[in-house]
């Protein structure tokens, strides 16, 4: 491959982040067990979060705005403030945890920066993925770092033309098909997919990839191997 830059998602590729996610949710859905079952409150919430992703994006910001409305909405405005300031602290709560980094991502950033320009290309609001790059001590081995407010076809194309490169020689690693995958195969690029054990209900998609600049991997080592081939 003519693989000049190697581009890595963060969140669940590089460091655990939907768990912290799952795991607030659930204290937010036996809040108002008492409106709504609990699935269905997950599922209010869910909704709420996908009409906001246009005004709020990615994040913990617009996921504390959207318990917060949906809320409202399920207790038809009856919320109180001491129940409101529980969400907030739930949110709040998801950046106070550590970052723990997956297995193998300090073994292989180190060999492939020898040989490739490392960037970290992530979306997700500015100031948590900031803190989280920081407290991983993983910047020193990037290149560039990009924050997104979304990772679709005409994301990666700026992203792409910025380093000044040629789509074929980018590739994309990350944990979610829809948008680490999916977009960069459509614009000429490669991708390939490390899995996660759990994944946003947004993120998910029901398909088949098939494709000759596709591959997967079952854990972040395995990229030693593949580079090493370069297949």
């Amino acid at each position: 491959m003519a693989i000049k830059v190697i581009a890595f998602d963060a969140d669940d590729t590089l460091w655990d982040n939907e768990a912290y996610f799952q795991e607030a949710e659930k204290k937010f859905c036996v809040l108002f067990e008492d409106y709504l079952p609990q699935h269905s409150v997950s599922r209010e919430l869910l909704k709420t979060e996908i009409q906001n992703l246009n005004l709020y994006g990615y994040g913990i910001k617009g996921f504390i705005l959207s318990m917060i409305e949906t809320a409202i909405r399920i207790t038809d405005g009856r919320v109180d403030s001491k129940t409101t300031w529980k969400i907030i602290e739930i949110g709040q709560a998801i950046t106070q945890m550590p970052v723990n980094i997956m297995p193998g991502v300090e073994e292989v950033l180190p060999v492939l920066r020898t040989r490739y320009r490392l960037v970290m290309a992530t979306k997700g609001d500015l100031v948590d993925q900031e803190r989280k790059l920081r407290k991983s001590g993983l910047e020193r081995f990037f290149h560039h770092i990009e924050i997104m407010s979304e990772k679709k076809e005409d994301d990666y194309r700026r992203l792409i033309k910025r380093l000044d490169i040629l789509p074929e020689e980018f590739v994309m690693i990350g944990n979610s098909i829809k948008s680490d995958v999916l977009p960069v195969l459509n614009i000429g690029g490669h991708g390939i997919h490390i899995p996660y054990h759990l994944t946003w209900e947004h993120e998910r998609v029901d398909t088949q990839v098939e494709h000759a600049n596709f591959r997967q991997v079952e854990k972040i080592k395995s990229l030693l191997e593949h580079f090493a081939s370069g297949q």
